[in-house]
């Protein structure tokens, strides 16, 4: 299935960028209230968000990259 890129920017500014861009998880997302911010929880995070506006079945994987040799990914396992 293909998707345009287009319409994934925009999803991934309403899921990614908005709520976590220039935030303290800590203090400033309330999903991270009971959550510790960990790499492999703001992968759930994403991944999560991103459901709800990619069509279901096409979303694969979320990788984070803290650091170039700690990376997360998420297959919605």
């Amino acid at each position: 299935m293909i998707m345009n890129l287009t319409d994934l920017k925009g999803y991934m500014e309403e899921a990614i960028m908005k709520p976590l861009d220039h935030k303290n998880l800590d203090l400033d997302v309330p999903y991270f209230a009971d959550i510790v911010s960990t790499t492999e929880n703001v992968a759930v995070y994403i991944w999560e968000n991103l459901q709800k506006f990619i069509p279901v079945g096409l979303l694969y994987k979320v990788k984070v990259y803290e650091t170039d040799n700690n990376i997360v990914v998420y297959k919605g396992e």
